[in-house]
């Protein structure tokens, strides 16, 4: 499930939709395991201000369900995972715990990933789905920073096979 909880960017979720449903299918994850909310760039900032103590807005953040792949408490890095409690901000109504199975959640702003689509030379459309992917795999536990290119090489990949490349 898709969530546009932004307004600056005009965005085609129903094109993500398919993008995340052919995604889930190459990655193996079932449909209810996750949530991708498009989040403005200024609540974006206050994730990443909040716990990685950077002063700016990030493209995505991945918050999973159960903070398993969480490694330093109450910090962030782009694309890795935030505690339980930020998860909360994105569903509405919050539930007390997460059904089984469920990964988490993935926030994306789209004005930062439209900026990073235009310096990389990208589609936006491109970038989004790029975005989504990466988020996707941090949440199965994947870490570019600590994994010697595992989860580089597994993106790439994964990129070809999605017509992403």
């Amino acid at each position: 499930m898709i969530l546009n909880r932004q307004r600056g960017v005009r965005v085609s979720v129903r094109a993500l939709e398919k993008f995340l449903s052919c995604a889930r299918h190459a990655l193996g994850i079932p449909a209810d395991a996750l949530t991708v909310a498009l989040v403005s760039k200024a609540e974006i900032a206050r994730w990443n201000r909040a716990y990685r103590g950077k002063n700016r807005p990030t493209d995505v953040l991945s918050f999973p369900a159960d903070g398993a792949h969480h490694k330093q408490k109450n910090q962030a890095v782009r694309g890795r995972v935030l505690p339980r409690k930020s998860v909360r901000r994105l569903r509405s109504p919050a539930p007390a715990a997460s059904p089984p199975g469920y990964l988490g959640d993935i926030a994306i702003a789209p004005a930062v990933a439209r900026g990073n689509s235009r310096r990389f030379g990208r589609t936006f459309s491109a970038e989004m789905r790029i975005l989504i992917l990466h988020g996707m795999l941090h949440l199965m536990g994947y870490d570019h920073e600590t994994d010697n290119g595992r989860m580089d090489r597994r993106e790439r990949r994964l990129r070809r096979e999605l017509g992403l490349a």
